[in-house]
């Protein structure tokens, strides 16, 4: 049998302490950039390590979740994200925060692993991503607002990662705990959709890879290119992530009417206008419009990416490594951002990132339209080409109902069993209808 169901707003608070880190990525890696005796590269390297290590966890506890236990797995995570992050910002050379921002990272991206996982398996998955994705892009953005009037230092994006993570520790005691020792047959499944799977994990990568590479040095294209303040680059960073919070409530109210190819396809196109015009703004009103229309767009796209992942295995197996094949995207990114943007300027680095993401999306739109009628429904709501219920056959041979899949997911063949028909008896056997004469009725003890 399914556990129970989760109730969303613990998995929405631990999606949001896992997801925090890469949203500060611009402050944290600016502040290690200003606050410590770092290139730009090397501040770069440090988030890229950071994104590395939660990527890592990612894929090394995919397939755990459900036999170490969510509730024990979110505790670890936000433990290692409190004293890791915690470290980091108190910290004041570069080995101790390197090693802090590598512990915290991992912890962040065991938190985002549960959360997915979770997710995956609640009844709506779209609604609990895009949750999650509004309660990030708020305290985001109010991070932003706040960091810049709490004075210089590299310690404060930080502290404020680990404060969160300190905040969501008590509301783990409502996640499921360890699972009984024999699994179900359904759970023991190989990975279902491998090929589906594999083209959107590898493709998500390099769209998460694009997307860091510009966030990652947006705040120096801010502050040098588009001649904006510290104060004024934070206002910036607020209200795009504001505008994304309208993009979030905007997919949430749309929820599959189109699907998810086109959000995903037609989203990802005008991503990659939108990174060429921040990229190439040397105006504060042009850096602004760009930054904007872009965060607007990001989390609506990514939050249909989610759900898509989601729908490739009810039991979150892709939802977790195709999360984790995007943290390794954004871990390379700040990298990136920077080797392109001091070799080619930042302008030439745009259109790099730009051309890169318009490639990704072809790959992308055809999982989502190949995928797209094949998702898991709820039991009774799945329909043979017979008309009969298939969940009225699973529920008679004993399936658990959350295991059926739609028609075209998992065809069985059907077997066609010859029966001889009777032979047609002989005309003379039988007489008409009424009363037979006395002489013609045969006698008890007749042959």
């Amino acid at each position: 049998m399914f556990a129970p169901r989760t109730s969303p707003w613990p998995l929405v608070a631990l999606f949001t302490a896992g997801y925090l880190p890469p949203y500060l990525l611009p402050t944290t890696v600016g502040r290690l950039d200003t606050g410590l005796p770092l290139s730009a590269t090397q501040a770069g390297a440090i988030g890229s390590a950071l994104l590395l290590s939660s990527a890592s966890a990612g894929f090394l506890l995919a397939s755990r979740v459900r036999k170490s236990g969510a509730r024990s797995l979110a505790r670890l995570g936000l433990t290692l994200a409190v004293l890791g992050y915690g470290a980091a910002a108190l910290a004041d050379t570069v080995p101790a925060v390197v090693v802090g921002a590598v512990v915290g990272g991992f912890g962040s991206g065991t938190a985002t692993t549960v959360a997915a996982t979770r997710i995956a398996a609640a009844r709506d998955p779209h609604r609990a991503s895009t949750l999650g994705l509004l309660s990030v892009s708020a305290l985001a953005g109010a991070v932003y607002l706040t960091v810049p009037h709490l004075g210089p230092g590299h310690g404060l994006p930080l502290a404020a990662i680990a404060l969160t993570a300190l905040a969501v520790w008590p509301l783990t005691g409502r996640l499921p705990g360890r699972a009984g020792s024999s699994p179900a047959p359904h759970e023991t499944a190989p990975l279902p959709r491998r090929r589906s799977g594999a083209v959107l994990a590898v493709t998500v990568l390099c769209w998460s890879l694009a997307q860091n590479s510009l966030w990652g040095v947006s705040g120096r294209i801010g502050l040098t290119q588009a001649h904006l303040g510290d104060a004024a680059l934070g206002a910036v960073f607020a209200v795009a992530l504001g505008s994304g919070l309208v993009g979030i409530l905007a997919a949430g109210a749309i929820g599959s009417r189109l699907g998810r190819a086109m959000p995903i396809g037609g989203g990802t196109v005008l991503i990659a206008g939108c990174i060429a015009v921040s990229a190439a703004a040397t105006t504060p009103l042009t850096f602004a419009t760009g930054e904007i229309a872009w965060n607007t767009l990001y989390p609506v796209v990514l939050s249909y990416l989610i759900g898509l992942a989601a729908s490739l295995d009810p039991r979150g197996r892709w939802a977790v490594l195709v999360g984790s094949a995007s943290s390794l995207g954004a871990a390379a990114g700040p990298l990136t951002g920077s080797v392109l943007s001091a070799r080619a300027g930042f302008a030439g680095m745009g259109l790099a990132l730009g051309a890169g993401l318009l490639l990704v999306a072809l790959p992308m739109t055809a999982v989502a339209l190949h995928t797209g009628g094949r998702r898991l429904l709820l039991p009774g709501a799945v329909r043979r080409r017979g008309g009969t219920p298939a969940a009225v056959v699973a529920a008679a041979t004993g399936t658990p109902s959350g295991a059926v899949p739609e028609v075209g997911a998992a065809e069985q063949p059907v077997v066609e069993i010859p029966v001889e028909a009777p032979a047609a008896a002989v005309r003379g056997a039988y007489g008409t209808a009424g009363p037979r004469q006395a002489a013609a009725v045969p006698g008890p003890g007749a042959g």
